[in-house]
């Protein structure tokens, strides 16, 4: 599934018996599609990833049911956050939003509350918006079609071809992170992995693998795959001697499985300060609501903060508010964005800054936060405990 970590391994892998590679092809060049023997070798190839998948998958609660709703919500938590990271998550909002009809009467307060530290809040309206048109427009009833669900605000092909094979056993293949590094590797892909055409022609190949060893299991099939690509098939050091596909595998048959996938060099990261003022008066923090047109998070509570490549200690001078002693220490990264993040304890020496207000400690668990105001607060937390 998307979002699953990309170093982390299974307990489990250790049992693997040395039969679960399968070693297809002694030669150093994939044989070509046309020969009658490609349908075979993928049959087997599957077999072998199917076999070691029953055995060796871990545990996760999405992977025990066929509701369309709730695989839906898994896979949208798993979006660039980790499996680690969102199973509390998940759990709690189901607990909370049972059905997509609780989730389309669903405040929008309530559930950016729920969803708050998952980041990227536009999933959790884009879920709302997609809920409301399967109660307005389907009856209630997640649709069954990979076009049907494709057209469901929110929904890509990756989670359209995920819902639609593993909740109604549509024959679509999913292409992820792990799954695009897997077939890169199974195929010697020297190609950017990150071009339109080379993604299309790694789907396709995967396409082809699940309709030749998995027409009718192609929901297991695709979670074979991303669950390869997330403890074995891992972006460095991949550990080719316990995979299943290994026997198949051009990659690792000419020993660039550690250069797959290309993709090109990542911009250089922008190193910035950044400080984060908590300023009291008795059990109310000064804060402020981000407009609902805000381009990032809009409607959630922030403290004052200020970023920049330097800061002094009188970078919130302009909103009245004068720094004092350090409480804590964080890390925040964006994109190609990286904040050492300090955390002052500070005063208001002017009016009330425009937009501020204060809010009570107790309402703080009940509104949406920034996620630099939780860390700020976790962090002034910590560093009062020592």
């Amino acid at each position: 599934m998307a979002g699953e970590p990309q170093t982390r391994t299974n307990d489990k892998l250790a049992g693997i018996r040395q039969g679960d590679a399968v070693n297809l092809d002694t030669s150093t060049v994939p044989a070509p599609p046309q020969q009658p023997a490609t349908g075979s070798r993928d049959k087997r190839l599957v077999a072998a990833l199917l076999r070691w998948y029953r055995r060796h998958r871990r545990d996760l609660p999405w992977r025990e049911t066929s509701n369309p709703y709730a695989i839906w919500v898994s896979e949208i938590m798993l979006q660039q956050t980790r499996v680690t990271a969102a199973l509390p998550y998940y759990e709690r909002f189901l607990t909370v939003f049972p059905d997509v009809c609780s989730l389309a009467r669903a405040p929008e307060a309530k559930l950016l509350e729920v969803w708050s530290g998952l980041g990227y809040y536009r999933r959790a309206r884009q879920m709302r918006q997609a809920a409301r048109v399967v109660v307005d427009e389907h009856g209630g009833a997640f649709p069954d079609t990979f076009e049907a669900l494709l057209a469901l605000p929110g929904v890509g092909p990756y989670t359209a071809a995920a819902i639609a094979s593993i909740a109604f056993g549509r024959p679509h293949a999913v292409l992820d992170g792990n799954v695009i590094r897997v077939m890169s590797r199974l195929v010697d892909e020297h190609e950017d992995v990150t071009r339109p055409q080379v993604k299309e022609a790694l789907r396709a190949k995967a396409q082809s693998l699940g309709d030749a060893g998995a027409p009718r299991r192609f929901g297991e099939f695709n979670q074979a795959l991303m669950e390869l690509g997330a403890t074995l098939c891992v972006p460095r050091n991949p550990r080719c001697l316990l995979c299943p596909l290994s026997g198949g595998c051009v990659a690792y048959k000419r020993g660039v499985q550690d250069s797959r996938p290309v993709k090109p060099l990542k911009g250089r990261t922008l190193e910035l300060e950044m400080v984060v003022a908590v300023v009291r008066r008795g059990l109310n923090f000064l804060m402020r609501q981000r407009p609902p047109d805000a381009a990032v998070m809009p409607g959630f509570w922030e403290l004052p903060e200020r970023a920049a490549k330097k800061l002094d200690e009188d970078c919130l001078l302009d909103l009245g508010i004068k720094l004092g002693g350090e409480l804590g220490r964080f890390r925040h990264a964006i994109t190609f964005r990286s904040y050492r993040g300090r955390v002052y304890r500070a005063k208001l020496v002017g009016p009330l800054p425009p937009g501020y207000g204060w809010i009570a400690a107790g309402r703080l668990d009940e509104i949406p936060l920034t996620t630099v105001t939780r860390k700020a607060l976790k962090a002034k937390l910590k560093g009062k405990a020592h």
